[in-house]
């Protein structure tokens, strides 16, 4: 389980700033929409009309982190031993094992 964990938190943490990368590695907050400049036909006016983008900034790459950083400290509370088997009376050793 201590190896799941540490597995997970650098799978979330790699994974993250792939996804960070990808979009664009974008430096200030998260955006949902971005300005798109425009001419307008008749008129010849340029105006800014916002679109739908997701653009992860620096919030959601401190988030992946603190995330990796939380399954990672979750690793160090978890036991990395099987506690001992115990052994009835009366029982044999070839039972306890199966």
């Amino acid at each position: 389980m201590k190896l799941l964990l540490r597995l997970l938190a650098i799978v979330v943490l790699l994974s993250g700033t792939g996804i960070w990368l990808a979009t664009g590695a974008h430096r200030g907050w998260t955006q949902t929409s971005v300005p798109v400049k425009f001419v307008d036909e008749v008129t010849g006016i340029e105006g800014i009309r916002y679109e739908p983008k997701f653009l992860p900034g620096y919030d959601f790459l401190v988030g992946i982190c603190v995330v990796s950083l939380l399954l990672r400290g979750a690793a160090f509370l978890v036991s990395g031993k099987r506690p001992p088997a115990t052994i009835q009376r009366g029982s044999s050793p070839e039972a306890v094992r199966s």
